[in-house]
């Protein structure tokens, strides 16, 4: 008997039947631009292999003036049918089902036609849309329908219509960006007049034998956002007008609420889809945060939905479901919901990748096969570098030694986890543990290797991390001033006072940690509480009137860069502002432009700009240097100095900010050409 008997249990759709309750969620990866459809066509297949039951393309826009960006994938003619036919292929020949998602993103496209049911620009695009008129929003119903039938010509199993997150069709049904007065906007009947066309319409394109499945936003979480009586009567309607599945949307892409962020609770709207559970007679897919087989498998199990929608955890482990289905869950490589190499690559224009899996996305140029001649390696420094180096040497039959002063692998992350909001980083440890306990790897943990342990080794990998910039500021040998290595690590005690020197990635998570006391991560209605999150059924939109109510922090903090500019700026692209609002709400205080001139009695004196004006003491108890990082290479140097030759990785070679997306793919990628 299967330890996921919900998960793992078929679907039956009447004209096919799907494997299991498996759905992978669209992503934008950047892979359908690239033009290479073997590349395309691996990815999916390889997920497909995995064990997926339906799988979503990333969205392919049905027309110029629909598509995310210039230049994003479209399906608007026979060149575009022949190449995708390459990707229905591959994922057929794996024994897998996919649905392309066709993405019209109305007032989100970025670009100079981009349209919309009125002339209202978002706050997240520069570009103005222009307002539709009659003949305006036939097109773009033909061109929809269109680009599905021109799916089901490619071999695609189904199609999903995107109508949530904010984008073309959400934004017809909400009066925040559709104010219409003829039959297109109004009343909710007329708003939610397009949607039903699209799928009725496309119900009849494409005949009754092909999945339809409709992205409905169940919680828009913005102003005038919908009600929960108007999404399942939209639901509803859809239903009749001919849709297979309805899967669910959360929040809008301008919403000021996290959805999938680490910070955010596992399953975290799965309440909401349950809310339409049994009104409706198609299966219903939740969403957002399910990132292991348990989740999914209480989430069904609970009557929330008939199917999980798990898309990043599909980039973080392509055999999720072979996994589940063996009874391996803790060899799943776990989705930490970080957004660094998914969400913010996109965003930066870049080809999606994921932290813990350098190969989502690189399936055909990052191969890990068998060596010609198995090497013996060692490797100094048990950090993530060290990890994904030590595992991908020894996956490809090498025999591996690998040493840490700690007395526990994990290195920096053993310090990211304990910040509020990224418990996910305990299950990565774990994972790690997991395999490396099973790769064969000798671990010799608490040792300090030195040049006369890696004398014998055919390669030696140098991943000793980083250690503290010395900011050199007068007084900073006093006994209240702490790095965060004693805060984060040590469990040093600080006062109710802090000053944190340094407002980089490492300075944003000590303060985190020091005005936090329980994290709302693990607290569900908690962090409802604190991101102002309501019940659609008793508030429009999800968004609770009082706003947001955090809890106060537990300590005064006062966060400080040297730089003249915005605190946070160099977060990540999709997740600083969710940094920068979480200690706003701490009423952290947050300081650019300052020189730190000494530390004493009366706390840390400071000035601004180069004619050091405006002096200041900040009266504190504690004072945190947070000041940036060096590469740890002294043993690095001293075997250059004894003429062995070493590979360099991690924050040994470069010290940026506790970077595991570079260190993961750097000992990944350097294993793989050993």
């Amino acid at each position: 008997m299967t330890t996921y008997p919900h998960l793992l249990a078929p679907l039956d759709l009447g004209f096919t039947t799907l494997k299991n309750r498996v759905l992978m969620g669209s992503m934008h990866t950047g892979l359908e631009e690239t033009k290479d459809w073997n590349r395309v066509a691996e990815f999916y297949a390889a997920r497909a292999r995995g064990g997926v039951g339906l799988m979503v393309t990333g969205g392919i826009g049905p027309n110029l003036e629909g598509s995310v960006l210039p230049g994003a994938s479209m399906m608007v003619s026979d060149e575009d049918v022949a190449n995708h036919k390459v990707i229905t292929g591959a994922v057929h020949d794996a024994g897998g089902k996919i649905a392309m998602q066709i993405l019209h993103a109305g007032r989100y496209a970025y670009g100079p036609k981009c349209v919309a049911p009125s002339a209202i620009k978002s706050p997240i695009s520069p570009f103005p849309p222009t307002e539709l008129d009659e003949v305006g929003i036939e097109k773009q119903i033909g061109d929809i329908v269109n680009a599905a039938v021109l799916a089901r010509k490619a071999g695609y199993d189904g199609v999903e219509i995107m109508g949530s997150e904010g984008y073309f069709l959400n934004q017809f049904l909400v009066t925040h960006t559709n104010k219409r007065e003829d039959r297109w906007g109004g009343s909710y009947e007329n708003r939610m007049r397009l949607p039903i066309e699209v799928v009725r319409r496309t119900r009849e394109a494409v005949g009754t034998d092909f999945i339809i499945i409709y992205r409905l936003s169940m919680i828009d979480l913005v102003p005038n956002g919908s009600t929960h009586e108007e999404v399942v009567q939209l639901a509803q309607e859809i239903e009749k007008a001919g849709a297979t599945i309805i899967n669910t949307g959360i929040g809008w892409h301008e919403a000021r609420v996290p959805t999938i962020a680490t910070s955010v609770p596992r399953r975290a709207f799965a309440w909401v889809t349950k809310k339409l559970m049994g009104k409706v007679g198609i299966p219903v897919v939740t969403s957002n945060r399910i990132n292991m087989p348990d989740v999914a498998e209480g989430v069904l199990a609970e009557g929330c939905a008939d199917m999980v929608s798990m898309a990043r955890p599909l980039l973080a482990d392509a055999d999720f479901v072979v996994k589940a289905e063996a009874g391996q869950a803790d060899h799943i490589a776990p989705c930490i919901g970080c957004n660094q190499a998914c969400l913010d690559h996109t965003f930066g224009g870049k080809l999606t990748s994921c932290l813990v899996n350098p190969r989502a996305c690189h399936e055909t140029e990052l191969a890990i096969v068998p060596a010609e001649r198995p090497k013996s390696i060692g490797i100094v420094g048990a950090g993530p570098a060290g990890l994904s180096a030590a595992l991908t040497a020894a996956e490809r039959g090498h025999a591996v030694t690998l040493f840490d002063r700690a007395g526990r692998i994990g290195g920096q992350l053993n310090m990211a986890r304990q910040v509020p909001g990224k418990e996910e980083f305990n299950g990565l440890v774990d994972w790690f543990e997991t395999m490396v306990a099973g790769a064969g790897i000798t671990v010799k943990l608490g040792t300090e290797a030195g040049v006369d342990d890696l004398k014998g080794f055919d390669e030696v990998i140098i991943a000793t991390g980083v250690i503290p910039r010395d900011p050199g500021i007068p007084g900073q040998d006093r006994d209240n001033v702490l790095n965060y290595i004693d805060v984060l690590r040590d469990k040093a005690e600080v006062g109710q006072k802090v000053a944190i020197i340094g407002a980089g990635g490492i300075g944003f998570d000590v303060a985190e940690y020091l005005v936090t006391d329980d994290s709302s991560t693990l607290d569900l209605p908690e962090w409802m509480k604190e991101w102002g999150v309501a019940d659609p059924e008793v508030v429009r939109g999800g968004l609770a009137p009082e706003g947001p109510q955090p809890e106060p922090p537990v300590r005064q903090v006062t966060l400080m860069q040297r730089k003249a500019k915005a605190l946070g700026k160099g977060l990540g692209k999709t997740t600083g502002w969710i940094h920068r609002a979480e200690l706003k709400m701490k009423q952290v205080e947050m300081i650019g432009g300052v020189n730190y001139e000494k530390i004493d009695d009366a706390g840390l004196h400071i000035s601004f700009g180069e004619a050091r004006e405006n002096p200041r003491v900040i009266d504190c108890d504690t004072v945190v240097l947070c000041a940036g990082q060096l590469s740890e290479r002294s043993l690095a140097d001293a075997l250059e100095a004894e003429g062995i030759a070493c590979h360099v990785i991690g924050g040994a070679d470069v010290a940026a900010e506790l970077d595991a997306k570079r260190a993961i793919n750097q000992g990944t990628r350097l294993a793989a050409a050993l």
